[in-house]
């Protein structure tokens, strides 16, 4: 009985109210990811993916290349040397370039050859190449000599010096001579000359240029033509007007003209000429 009674003494919780339909018991939650989402959407998926393989495949390239490079690369096997030599022994040459021989086809660089070879005292340019699959090729093209200058250089015909060791194997060529920095001075004066005394049937042979600035101008006959340090156009026109009129036909009797005179030269006369009384 008194159990009972407890029991029926209990607070019994109600029931809740019914709710209505439709109708939330919760506040709305707010879209964290709204603003993401719309940028999402935004984004060309199809031109992203594809700048992305595009940059992929550029970075695999190098790697690519340089891989099928080492596949295919071999050591140099052979030189070949191509160009008409007078100067330079081919000889030579080949023992040069042999030392390439048993390098990277592909790793050796070509201009470190070409400079190389450049700096021989008779190759003007030198073009390389390779030849697959493990040869080189060689195109040299030498200095073309113009005359000797002083007594131990050439000028080439772009106006170089060089100084080769064998020289004289270009033969019979003017000679000049001069202060180096007078060079270019000295061979336009010369190229002037030669083109005049041609011109007038006669050679040329040399031109000097004294460090005091007297030029004496050699014939091809062997004649000396002093023109002294000033005047040299005009002392040189003189000279060819009396060479050509009265000592051109008894040039073999000449050995020095002095063209330093204001109305004309003087001779200097081999000795047979001399004794026989024809001195002036």
């Amino acid at each position: 009985m008194f159990d009972r009674m407890l029991l029926r003494s209990r607070q019994i919780p109600s029931d809740p109210p019914p709710r209505r339909r439709g109708a939330t018991s919760t506040a709305p939650k707010p879209d964290y990811f709204g603003f993401l989402k719309s940028m999402l959407r935004g984004v060309p998926w199809f031109q992203a993916g594809l700048g992305l393989a595009v940059l992929a495949l550029a970075a695999m390239v190098p790697w690519g290349t340089g891989k099928a490079l080492s596949a295919l690369d071999r050591q140099i096997a052979s030189v070949q040397i191509q160009g008409p030599l007078i100067g330079e022994d081919r000889e030579a040459l080949y023992r040069r370039a042999s030392r390439w021989v048993g390098r990277s086809f592909f790793a050796t660089d070509l201009a470190d050859i070409k400079n190389e070879l450049e700096q021989r005292p008779w190759i003007e340019t030198a073009a390389v190449r390779r030849v697959w699959p493990d040869g080189l090729e060689i195109e040299v093209r030498e200095k073309k000599p113009l005359a000797y200058w002083n007594d131990d250089q050439l000028i080439s015909r772009s106006g170089r010096l060089f100084s080769p060791s064998n020289r004289d194997i270009v033969g019979s060529l003017p000679r000049l001579s001069g202060p180096d920095e007078r060079l270019g001075e000295v061979v336009a004066v010369a190229r002037s000359m030669a083109e005049a005394l041609t011109r007038h049937g006669s050679g040329f042979a040399g031109l000097s240029l004294e460090p005091r600035g007297a030029w004496t101008l050699v014939l091809g006959n062997g004649i000396q033509v002093a023109l002294g340090r000033d005047q040299i156009e005009e002392r040189f026109e003189r000279f060819l007007v009396v060479y050509e009129g009265q000592l051109a036909a008894r040039a073999d009797e000449v050995t020095r003209i002095d063209a330093r005179y204001t109305n004309g030269v003087a001779v200097k006369w081999k000795l047979s000429a001399a004794t026989s009384g024809n001195n002036t």
